[in-house]
């Protein structure tokens, strides 16, 4: 007979061996059940688009057979009314500026169930410098809404952004820009795009045509930065995509020819729009600008064909974006703004001062990375959406575009 600790020595070996007999099965299943929980995560909903590409909802059989009806090259979307697309443009806009609202949003908080004083009008200009409004054009925002103030009788702080907001949309008005993209018709227009490396040029060109193919334009792309080979490759790729022909040069070519040769296509085959993408040049460094001066002088040999001359400024640089936009102006004659990753900065208010110290209008706003998202830019919706009271029902995005 075993005694009582024998006994439970027993017990306990074959509990253990019970353990080691079921752990590797239990490990098995977790292992299962956590590949089958990633691969259902990674399915998506409908077919996922090639990296790079913009991805669409799937379409209607309806849809799919006026797609098919489409003319080469160009792009089919489902029709929307004005007021889809204006619900659709102001909440891309004011959703995706959250980054450039933050300083905005912080402000309004702290002037809750306050008096105006000195105090809260420095805050509202240190607000105004944070976003990178500058010491020039933060100094006469403020002056204004002082003014507004006053005339008004306002003597709560918790006024002031509502304020503000009719200011910064008066001073961008105040302007009378013209901030329409000319395209001529009855001949060739081309639209030339400059900017420093890292600005987004040869994406912005990419996007433009897009657009401008689906608003029943024909289009040439011209791959005019000799210097990079990506970014001939980048612009032949959307080129293939969209159905549109690119004219490129060899690597370390002369960008004046490939400019020349894509206008005498234009003027040759009647296309409506040629986009030239130029490669990167210091504002600082004179040779590089003198030689994206020959570019341009090389296209207007064929007059009356330059229509635009459109400065491609990364939002998040800031001043220094200013600084760019003085000397391309002054060299290049630039007649517009595009404004790219306007979405990923905090500094929303160098929109104010390239238009207040440069009398450069923003023409177009870049908000993310699909081609739907370069939008024309808006005073109105500007101001609403950097300085405007935050709104709980604001429209997500993706959903409202029906992007995945």
């Amino acid at each position: 007979m075993m005694d009582a600790t024998e006994t439970v020595i027993l017990v306990l070996i074959f509990a253990l061996a019970a353990v080691l007999i079921a752990l590797p099965r239990a490990l098995g299943r977790r292992k299962k059940r956590a590949r089958d929980e990633a691969s259902d995560a990674e399915e998506p909903d409908a077919e996922q688009a090639p990296a790079g590409r913009v991805s669409r909802p799937a379409a209607s059989d309806a849809e799919q057979s006026d797609a098919e009806q489409a003319p080469a090259g160009r792009v089919s979307r489902p029709a929307a009314s004005d007021a889809e697309g204006e619900a659709r443009k102001e909440g891309r806009l004011r959703g995706r500026l959250r980054k450039s609202r933050a300083p905005f949003s912080g402000m309004r908080g702290r002037m809750r169930a306050r008096r105006i004083d000195d105090e809260v009008w420095e805050e509202l200009e240190e607000t105004l410098l944070l976003a990178d409004t500058g010491i020039p054009t933060t100094a006469r925002l403020v002056d204004a809404v002082r003014a507004r103030a006053v005339v008004q009788g306002v003597g709560d702080a918790d006024a002031l952004p509502d304020l503000l907001e009719r200011e910064i949309a008066a001073q961008l008005h105040a302007t009378d820009a013209d901030r329409t993209l000319r395209l001529e018709p009855g001949h060739p227009n081309v639209w030339l795009l400059v900017g420093v490396n890292g600005a987004g040029k040869t994406t912005t060109a990419a996007k433009l045509a897009m657009l401008t193919v689906e608003d029943g334009h024909s289009v040439l792309l011209a791959a005019a930065d000799t210097f990079r080979a990506a970014a001939a490759d980048q612009l032949a790729e959307w080129g293939q995509r969209l159905g549109v022909e690119v004219i490129r040069g060899q690597e370390g070519g002369d960008p004046g020819a490939v400019a020349f040769d894509a206008v005498q296509a234009a003027v040759a085959r009647g296309i409506d729009l040629v986009l030239v993408d130029t490669a990167g040049r210091l504002h600082t460094k004179v040779n590089l600008m003198a030689e994206l001066e020959k570019v341009r002088r090389v296209i207007e040999r064929t007059p009356d064909v330059l229509a635009e001359v459109l400065l491609v400024l990364d939002a998040t640089s800031g001043q220094n974006g200013l600084a760019q936009a003085r000397q391309f102006g002054e060299t290049m004659g630039v007649t517009g703004v595009v404004l790219t990753k306007l979405d990923g900065s905090a500094k929303g208010g160098v929109v104010l001062a390239i238009e207040s110290e440069l009398g450069v209008p923003v023409k177009l706003v870049g908000v993310g990375e699909g081609a739907d998202d370069l939008i024309p830019f808006d005073p109105d919706e500007f101001a609403a959406a950097l300085a405007g009271r935050d709104d709980d029902t604001v429209v997500d995005d993706a959903a409202a575009l029906g992007e995945t």
